[in-house]
């Protein structure tokens, strides 16, 4: 694997662990449940523990897009599947135009 695509890995990974954060989040009902609340800081610190490492091989403007879209399509998806919560068409629509622009960072 490349170098920039180590760093892609690295985006990507960084937005999987913001969504492990948010879901933890959700289950401290407030930071009412410490356990949970703990958890999801230690998870948002290694989300940008991973942007660093992800940012030494590529412009942070599109490691943040990349982290950004993996954390919402993932916090989306999450939610359907463990929280029934469900988003209306334009929330979908929104989601593709976040996707391609992330496309188009990408690749500019």
């Amino acid at each position: 694997m490349t170098a920039s695509g180590f760093s892609f890995a690295f985006a990507v990974m960084a937005g999987i662990l913001d969504v492990a954060a948010n879901l933890a989040s959700t289950k401290s009902d407030g930071f009412a449940r410490r356990g949970w609340g703990a958890l999801s800081i230690a998870l948002v610190l290694a989300a940008f523990a991973l942007l660093a490492e992800a940012v030494k091989g590529m412009d942070l403007a599109v490691a943040y897009a990349v982290l950004g879209a993996t954390g919402i399509f993932g916090t989306a998806i999450c939610g359907r599947l463990f929280f029934g919560q469900r988003l209306k068409p334009i929330g979908w629509a929104g989601l593709l135009m976040i996707f391609g622009a992330v496309l188009v960072l990408h690749t500019a």
